[in-house]
């Protein structure tokens, strides 16, 4: 599809920025919800030309398009848009590891008894036994009531 190759570069470089790309399969969009100047149908194929050359991976769910850059992506747009080696999209980019010690010491500590969490008290209501002894099969006692459908006597 033909495009101006200003529109062409901005969705190149919020490709490159974020890693990946969505668009709603909705080609009489009037514009793309990240990029506000572009049509949503310009976005889509420029995406669709990506894949065809094997650059992204495409998912499609629940009338969306989403596309995954891949590693051969990142050369060529990293080529497309100068961009030194430096620069790398956001889904490759490590996280800093937390400590997940010091988040659990830093709440307070309680210290329960046995029976003394939600669920048991929840389980039992005031001056009532456990409940859940109480239910199940064989917890009440079986009565059977005739007259009911087949075996309704004759009248």
């Amino acid at each position: 599809m033909l495009m101006p190759k200003a529109n062409r570069v901005a969705i190149y470089e919020l490709l490159f920025k974020e890693g990946v790309m969505v668009a709603e399969r909705n080609t009489k969009a009037p514009k793309h919800p990240e990029l506000e100047t572009i049509p949503n149908l310009q976005v889509i194929k420029a995406m669709t030309s990506l894949k065809s050359q094997g650059y992204v991976k495409e998912q499609f769910a629940w009338r969306h398009f989403y596309w995954y850059l891949t590693n051969e992506g990142i050369t060529y747009l990293r080529e497309f848009l100068h961009l030194p080696d430096e620069i790398v999209p956001a889904t490759v980019k490590r996280q800093p590891l937390r400590d997940a010690r010091s988040t659990r010491a830093s709440a307070p500590k309680r210290d329960m008894k046995e029976g003394e969490g939600d669920r048991a008290a929840y389980r039992r209501a005031a001056g009532e036994t456990d409940k859940a002894a109480d239910a199940g099969p064989g917890a009440a006692p079986m009565e059977f009531r005739g007259g009911y459908g087949r075996g309704k006597p004759a009248q």
